[in-house]
């Protein structure tokens, strides 16, 4: 390993003892990264190591008092030696893949340190291994369904005055005065339905996203109903009603029969409010549509189902994947078309968003 590699990766290592969870691909992109501006360049190696090697607020901190310990001791006896050198993006990385726990660092910290990371990464950009230890993660969403009031009443300790109850113990004391009885109007759970787009478009998303709503479905007791939306509409609650996530997405594939295919919201919402929605399934609850707002077909359709959807709903929620990704613009005809008629549009890419959904889903 060159001489410019060594102090890089010790640089990582003396990171990772600080408490920074620096795994191997991390520590490889911050090689590729400081290979690309060049090791020469201080301000830039320091620039490629927040961005490349932290994973939240804390992590910046301890990159900077680190980097500039290590550097600042190391760095005049080895920028002129290792700068030729690893100028290019040709970068020796075997043994970045060897980059082992500290001594006497603690396991279950570093554990959890990594899950921590691995709540606010896309999930579009994960690999098969992250993307197992993510699906396992997914229990760990705080479900609370919305409540509405309902129109019976029920004894309470303050409240509005329960005239019969408070008169009634008073007659069964031969008219002497009894303590005045109180009442409250009753709650009861609001119905949740979540709009699914399993389009072409949001196949990348489309195993969290389902995730979620099964999460949503076993967490409750009856008030969540699934249907994928694409280019039909499909109800998939009682495939996601398994208790096994991967067996409840199974069964869901084998219901849904337009997976990865176009998207004509339109047309879809219209069914769904048309046969859902006017029998009472929509009508006063919380609608969560999770898509990306591609729409091939007229956005004027889209935006007059989405209206009535809103006139029956008690809330509609708007999902977009893209909603937390850096420059963003709500560009897509669909979007554009969508967002006067939505109460909240959310970003939908990892698992910290979906936490955050199930806080507005809640307080709804």
């Amino acid at each position: 390993m060159r001489g410019g590699d060594e102090l890089l990766l010790g640089f990582t290592r003396a990171l990772r003892a600080s408490g920074v969870p620096v795994t191997a691909d991390r520590a490889r992109a911050y090689l590729e990264a400081v290979a690309i501006v060049g090791i020469g360049n201080p301000a830039a190696t320091y620039v490629a190591g927040r961005a490349t090697l932290c994973g939240c607020p804390d992590d910046l901190a301890r990159h900077d008092r680190v980097f500039d310990a290590w550097f600042s001791t190391r760095v005049h006896d080895s920028l002129d030696r290792t700068a030729a050198a690893t100028s290019t993006a040709a970068l020796d990385l075997t043994d970045v893949d060897q980059l082992g726990e500290p001594d006497g660092a603690d396991p279950t910290r570093t554990a959890a340190s990594d899950d921590e990371v691995l709540r606010h990464r896309d999930v579009a950009t994960l690999s098969a291994a992250e993307r197992q230890r993510l699906a396992a993660l997914f229990a760990t969403l705080p479900v609370r369904v919305p409540h509405r009031r309902a129109a019976r009443r029920a004894a309470w300790h303050r409240g509005e005055v329960d005239a019969s109850r408070t008169l009634r113990a008073s007659l069964r004391r031969m008219g002497e005065p009894a303590d005045i009885r109180w009442r409250r109007r009753r709650t009861r759970p609001r119905r949740v339905v979540l709009l699914v787009d399993v389009s072409g478009s949001m196949s990348e998303y489309a195993d969290a996203l389902l995730r979620v709503a099964h999460r949503m479905v076993t967490a409750t007791t009856g008030s969540v109903e699934v249907l994928t939306i694409g280019t039909r509409l499909t109800r998939v609650t009682r495939a996601l009603g398994a208790r096994d996530p991967d067996a409840a997405l199974a069964a869901a594939g084998e219901v849904v029969p337009d997976w990865s295919g176009g998207t004509r919201l339109g047309e879809t919402l219209r069914a769904f409010v048309d046969r859902w929605g006017q029998r009472g399934v929509a009508r006063g609850a919380v609608v969560v549509i999770f898509s990306d707002g591609w729409e091939r077909g007229d956005p004027a359709l889209l935006a007059e189902q989405l209206q009535r959807l809103a006139r029956l709903a008690h809330r509609v929620v708007w999902v977009n994947p893209h909603r937390g990704k850096p420059g963003y613009e709500p560009v897509q005809r669909g979007v554009l078309a969508v967002l006067p008629h939505v109460d909240a549009f959310l970003a939908g890419h990892s698992l910290a968003t979906y936490a955050e959904l199930m806080e507005v889903v809640a307080d709804a």
